[in-house]
C-alpha cells in the first residue's frame, strides 16, 4: 500500500531576532530570510504533487506583515509577496499555534486562550482563510489537559510526538506510529497526529532520498492499512534548510527529486494534507499522551527541563504566575468600576501583551542566556500593572 507523507514544518523567529540579525549578524539574516522564501518557490508549478503544512508563530508573522521591516528587507525578500504566496491552499496547510510561541503546558491556564486568540486573529488577516483544521504546539510541548481548549478554537487534530504516545487500545508498533488516533480528556476528544520522531530528526540533519524511502517502505512494510508518515522539523534553521546551493538543500535534494520519483511512478510514498487523510482514511484506536515536548540535539524531550531546569529559569515561571494572577484580577476590578477608563484599559493591555511575549518559549531555552528577555517585559508588565492598581485604588476610594 501507498504510504501517505505530510510534511510538516515549524517557522518561528523571536520577537525582534530578526532585526537584531539583520544589525548583527546579517549573512545569518538573509540566510533565514532566504530559506523562508525559497519554500513558495521551490513549490511553483507543484501544486498536482506538493503538499506542506506550515505553522508560523505570530511573532514571525508579525515580522513579515510588519511594513517597516518589508521596507528594510526589500532588496533581500519581498516579504509581501511571500505572505502572498503562502495563501496557496493547493501547496500548503497552515497549521495554528501560539502567537508569542509559549510552550503552553509551562505558563498559566488563563494566559493560553489569548495566545491562541491573538494568533488566529492575524493569521486570518494575512491568509484569508476563517478555519485552520490542525495545531502546532510551540515545541511540540503537548498535555492532555490542553485538549478541550484545542476544541474550544475548533481544531480538529494536534501534532504530538512519537515517544510520547501510549495506547490504551491494542495497536501493533505501526499502528501507534503511522494512524491518527483519539485523545480525550475533560469530556472532549480530539485526535492526534503522530511525528515519527527518527525520520524527523533524519530529515532536520539531512538525508538521501533513496534512504528516505528505503526507511519508510521498511517501517510500514507489515501495515494492512494505507499508513500516514508525518516528519516535522524547523524549517528556515540548520544548515540543510538554510543552505543556499542548488542541489544541496532540503527542497533541491530532496522533496523536488521526491516528488519526481512520484510523478514517474517510482516511489510509493504520496504527499498529503493532513486533513485529506483524515476525510479518507478517520481515526483509529484511543491513546494518551505523556506530558513532554519534541527532542532537541541534547535533550530527548522528557519533563520539560530545557526550560525549567536552572534556577532563573524557575524564578521565571514564578513571575508568569505571580503577574498573570495579578493581571486578571486587576481586570476583573477594572470591568466593575472603571470599565470606561481608556487610560485604564491602555495600561490592562500594555501589562498583557508583555506577558505574554515574556512567555516566548527560546527566552528560558537558552538556560540563563535569554532570561534578560523575559524579566525586561516582565519588568515592564509589573510596572504597568502597580499603574493600574493604584488607579483602582484611588478610583475605589471615591
Amino acid at each position: 500500500m501507498p504510504a501517505h507523507h505530510a510534511l510538516v514544518l515549524n517557522l518561528h523567529q523571536p520577537p525582534g531576532n530578526l532585526e537584531h540579525l539583520l544589525e548583527h549578524a546579517t549573512w545569518e539574516a538573509k540566510e533565514i530570510l532566504f530559506a523562508l522564501d525559497r519554500i513558495p518557490r521551490s513549490l511553483w508549478g507543484q501544486e498536482g504533487l506538493a503538499r506542506v503544512h506550515l505553522s508560523l508563530s505570530g511573532t514571525l508573522l508579525e515580522t513579515l506583515s510588519s511594513p517597516v521591516f518589508q521596507e528594510r528587507v526589500y532588496g533581500i525578500v519581498d516579504c509581501g509577496k511571500l505572505l502572498w504566496h503562502l495563501q496557496n491552499t493547493e501547496l500548503f496547510e497552515i497549521l495554528g499555534t501560539g502567537y508569542y510561541h509559549p510552550v503552553l503546558p509551562l505558563i498559566p491556564a488563563a494566559d493560553r486562550p489569548e495566545h491562541l486568540r491573538r494568533w488566529q486573529a492575524i493569521a486570518r488577516h494575512l491568509f484569508w482563510r476563517g478555519e485552520f483544521n490542525g495545531f502546532w504546539p510551540p515545541e511540540m510541548g503537548f498535555s492532555m489537559e490542553l485538549i478541550p481548549l484545542l476544541k474550544q478554537f475548533g481544531y480538529r487534530y494536534v501534532l504530538v510526538d512519537s515517544e510520547h504516545v501510549e495506547p490504551l487500545t491494542q495497536m501493533t508498533w505501526p499502528e501507534l506510529r503511522y494512524r491518527p488516533h483519539i485523545a480525550r480528556h475533560g469530556g472532549e476528544e480530539i485526535i492526534v497526529v503522530v511525528r515519527d520522531r527518527d525520520l524527523s530528526d533524519a530529515q532536520e540533519s539531512g538525508m538521501e532520498l533513496d534512504w528516505f524511502l528505503s526507511e519508510v517502505a521498511e517501517r510500514t512494510r507489515w501495515c494492512d492499512f494505507e499508513p500516514l508518515i508525518t516528519t516535522a522539523t524547523d524549517g528556515e534553521n540548520g544548515g540543510w534548510f538554510r543552505n543556499v546551493t542548488e542541489g544541496a538543500n532540503f527542497w533541491s535534494a530532496l522533496y523536488l527529486p521526491m516528488l519526481d520519483r512520484v510523478r514517474d511512478g517510482a516511489a510509493d510514498v504520496r504527499p498529503t494534507f493532513i486533513s485529506d487523510y483524515l476525510d479518507k482514511h478517520g481515526a483509529h484506536g484511543e491513546v494518551r499522551v505523556a506530558t513532554g515536548a519534541w527532542n532537541t540535539g541534547w535533550h530527548h524531550g522528557k519533563g520539560f527541563t530545557q526550560w525549567t531546569g536552572s534556577e532563573a529559569q524557575k524564578r521565571t515561571l514564578a513571575r508568569y504566575a505571580d503577574l498573570s494572577s495579578r493581571l486578571r484580577a486587576a481586570a476583573r476590578r477594572a470591568a466593575m468600576v472603571a470599565s470606561d477608563d481608556h487610560a485604564l484599559l491602555n495600561a490592562l493591555e500594555e501589562a498583557r501583551w508583555r506577558l505574554l511575549r515574556a512567555e516566548t518559549s527560546c527566552n528560558i531555552f537558552w538556560g540563563e542566556a535569554w532570561v534578560e528577555r523575559a524579566a525586561g517585559d516582565l519588568d515592564a508588565a509589573k510596572a504597568a500593572l502597580d499603574d493600574v492598581e493604584r488607579h483602582l485604588l484611588s478610583a475605589s476610594q471615591q
